[in-house]
């Protein structure tokens, strides 16, 4: 069976490539081929190197390789540039460094994500830059929009380790206090944090004028609780331990996750802060489609 360009964008395929640099051109020109490919190529204009062509275009600027794969006619840009400015914030802490039956931990399926984020951002000659937290700030990077700026946060990227505890709240308050000019802010995290502290420091954000876009990383067995066996819990961020048969709680586990998940999304609504919940297991065109949907609404 001929794979599709949405199977290439899997974790497990994905994460057989070494370079994080690699991957994230990988996931990106996989997704653009895709949409090119796609009679609902909505997105496809949205890309600052090409929009559809309409009569009376130059043929000079027509883009012959696009045309050759897809039947369909783009003419390249040169002259329209944007400023958008956007912040990606990620979460590092211990929590984000679990992995069950997936191919990934959270973390690296986030640093995947934040990786193919902004080399779709600079290929658009948005400005981008990067924060890394967990109980303080690990790392920030200014936004820039030259090609430069994908080396340095693939640099951080690649040598980020799991560790630290979550203190979401007071760090997104730091962060909205930094990051004086408006823009878009990018949280990638598993919020595993106090649902009133996060919706506190994300309201920060929007009462400063930034738009908000969170990208919530979760790993299958957090949403299922299907273990079957007796099993060990430690606790990545305290250490804390706890030996039980998981079925003896997995209802209780279960709801006390999905109340705590429903909290955080109406809260977010409550105050239009966009949403979107990922699977460590599932292709990343999802993600990207988010960011290009909250893109194309700021313009």
């Amino acid at each position: 069976m001929k794979s599709t360009s949405r199977e290439y964008l899997s974790p497990e395929i994905i994460s057989r490539l070494s370079r994080l640099d690699l991957i994230a051109k990988h996931v990106v020109e996989g997704y653009i081929t895709g949409l090119h490919k796609s009679p609902y190529h909505g997105f496809s204009t949205e890309f600052a190197e090409h929009r559809q062509y309409m009569r009376g275009d130059s043929l000079r600027f027509l883009d012959w390789k696009v045309y050759g794969r897809t039947d369909r006619m783009y003419v390249k840009r040169f002259e329209e540039e944007t400023n958008l400015k956007s912040h990606i914030i990620l979460d590092v802490s211990g929590s984000m460094g679990f992995k069950s039956k997936g191919a990934v931990t959270k973390l690296e399926y986030a640093n995947i994500l934040a990786a193919s984020l902004a080399f779709l951002m600079i290929r658009q000659r948005d400005s981008v830059g990067m924060l890394t937290f967990s109980d303080e700030l690990r790392s920030h990077i200014p936004p820039r929009s030259v090609q430069s700026q994908l080396t340095e946060i693939i640099k951080v990227l690649s040598s980020t380790e799991p560790s630290g505890t979550t203190i979401t709240g007071s760090i997104l308050h730091t962060l909205a206090e930094r990051l004086t000019a408006r823009g878009l802010v990018i949280l990638i995290s598993d919020l595993i944090v106090d649902p009133d502290e996060l919706i506190h420091g994300l309201k920060h954000f929007r009462h400063n004028g930034h738009e908000v876009l969170v990208f919530h990383i979760v790993d299958p067995m957090e949403l299922e609780f299907d273990y079957t066996e007796e099993t060990r819990f430690i606790d990545s961020e305290t250490g804390e331990k706890i030996t039980t048969q998981p079925w003896h709680i997995r209802d209780k586990y279960l709801s006390m996750f999905n109340e705590h998940l429903s909290t955080i999304i109406h809260s977010m609504h409550d105050i239009s802060v966009d949403y979107a919940r990922l699977e460590t297991n599932v292709p990343l065109d999802r993600a990207l489609t988010e960011y290009l949907a909250k893109r194309k609404r700021l313009r």
